[in-house]
């Protein structure tokens, strides 16, 4: 399939839109919320949030004996119609924010494995969620700063491979090597508000980034999807492969099967909400000039379902 590249100013507006990071001048005001103690975490959230979580906690509760990627697929099933705003993690200082009433497709997928992970956990709480968040948001779990936080999905789906978290699987499901080079963040510094405040932080951002550079990715090619589709299930997390430079993953979303195939559940931007795909995963793909294939995240269950 021929694939064009689109104007660094749209992949710029795409990186940001996906992955919670703001343009220059793009950074919101910081809302009601204030950072509150929780049991053993730090966060910014506002009481709806907590009232959310401790809902669908409640809710999801006596699903905790399924497989944690069925438990991701029903909270992502909560979240439809939440609305998507970008850029909401983003404040002056490296905090843990929580919002539910808002998502953008990182703080989607990430909220609905937390959320599952809590559930399947046992005795279920908003501290517990808290707790499964940081684990899963941060570099080996640690809150430490700006560069902590694993801002690449390329990197996140690793990282929380080497927790046990998730599986990352697009090799062992038949997929083939991606070569790109990562690069983006420390190449467009200027796009980013924190980054463009701090050199010091594009150098570390810079030696993630070469870090990630000399590990070997797998993807599933776009032309493969259909002889592999079977092999997906419901719950999977997946990072949507691009051709644009500097970046392996421009999209994140959970898979669902409607009617027996493959769709996409995600925080999407031009519906302006969390939806379902109305086409197969196989056809979202292939109606987007830049889109490659898919990295896949299966969610690993805490225990035996």
């Amino acid at each position: 399939m021929h694939r064009i590249m689109i104007p660094v100013w749209m992949g710029m507006l795409l990186l940001s839109a996906c992955s919670g990071k703001p343009e220059k001048n793009g950074n919101p005001a910081p809302g009601k919320g204030e950072i509150q103690g929780s049991g053993q975490v730090e966060a910014i959230y506002e009481e709806a949030d907590r009232k959310i979580a401790e809902e669908m906690l409640q809710e999801l509760a006596p699903f905790q004996g399924e497989a944690v990627d069925l438990l991701v697929a029903r909270a992502g099933k909560m979240f439809l119609e939440t609305p998507y705003v970008a850029h909401t993690l983003e404040r002056d200082s490296e905090v843990l924010v929580i919002n539910l009433r808002e998502l953008d497709c990182t703080t989607y997928a990430e909220n609905c494995l937390a959320i599952a992970r809590t559930v399947q956990g046992g005795a279920p709480s908003f501290d517990r969620f808290l707790e499964e968040l940081q684990f899963i948001r941060y570099r080996d779990g640690e809150l430490d700063g700006y560069p902590s936080r694993l801002h690449y999905f390329c990197d996140w789906i690793r990282n929380n491979d080497q927790k046990g978290v998730v599986e990352e699987c697009a090799a062992s499901l038949g997929g083939a090597p991606l070569h790109k080079e990562i690069n983006f963040m420390s190449t467009h510094p200027e796009s980013y508000s924190r980054l463009d405040q701090d050199p010091a932080l594009v150098e570390m951002i810079s030696e993630q980034e070469a870090s990630i550079n000399q590990r070997q990715m797998y993807y599933i090619p776009v032309e493969k999807l259909g002889e592999l589709e079977e092999l997906l299930k419901e719950g999977d997390i997946v990072g949507i492969t691009t051709s644009m430079e500097g970046l392996a993953v421009m999209h994140v979303g959970i898979l669902v099967r409607v009617d027996g195939r493959i769709h996409l559940m995600h925080a999407s931007s031009a519906a302006g909400k969390v939806v379902i795909s109305e086409n197969t995963l196989e056809e979202y793909l292939q109606q987007r000039q830049t889109a490659t294939g898919i990295m896949v995240a299966r969610p690993i269950s805490m225990k035996k379902p």
